[in-house]
C-alpha cells in the first residue's frame, strides 16, 4: 500500500508563520474525537506538533496515527485550513521544539516543563489531504 500525500500550501505556513492556533482531532479507542487546541509550525511539507508523553492525544496516535489538524486564521474565523493525514513521533529534540513554538506564539523562552519530568514528544504530521477555505 503506498501512502499518498498532499502538499502544504503556501497558506498554510503563512498562517503557522504568523502564530494561528491548530486544532488537532484523535479518535479514542471507543471511536469518539478527541480535540486539542495546540501551536503548531512546519518542516518543509509536515507540521510539527508538541505534545507531552502520556497525553490522551500521544496515547491516541500510538494506536491510530491518523489525524486531522485545523489551521485556524485569526484574521478571518471563516477561513481554514485542514490537514488531514498520519503521525510520527519522537522525543529527540522535544525540548527544542516547544522553546521554537513558545518564541513563535509568545516571544518568550517557554518554562512549562520547569521542575517537572515531563517529556516532550515531537509530532510530526504528513499530510494526505489538504482542504483550504477561503
Amino acid at each position: 500500500m503506498t501512502l499518498q500525500t498532499a502538499s502544504l500550501p503556501a497558506k498554510a505556513k503563512e498562517l503557522l508563520d504568523a502564530a494561528n492556533f491548530v486544532v488537532v482531532a484523535t479518535s479514542n479507542t471507543d471511536g469518539s474525537p478527541q480535540t486539542s487546541v495546540l501551536w503548531a509550525t512546519y518542516d518543509g511539507n509536515e507540521l510539527l506538533l508538541s505534545t507531552l508523553q502520556g497525553r490522551k492525544k500521544e496515547t491516541n496516535w500510538l494506536r491510530d496515527p491518523r489525524t486531522s489538524v485545523l489551521i485556524l486564521d485569526k484574521d478571518n474565523p471563516y477561513g481554514y485550513i485542514e490537514v488531514r493525514g498520519t503521525v510520527s513521533m519522537t522525543t529527540e529534540n522535544g525540548p527544542e521544539l516547544i522553546e521554537r513554538l513558545s518564541q513563535i506564539y509568545t516571544g518568550q523562552t517557554y518554562t512549562g516543563d520547569d521542575g517537572t519530568d515531563n517529556v516532550r514528544v515531537v509530532v510530526r504530521v504528513t499530510p494526505s489531504r489538504v482542504i483550504q477555505r477561503y
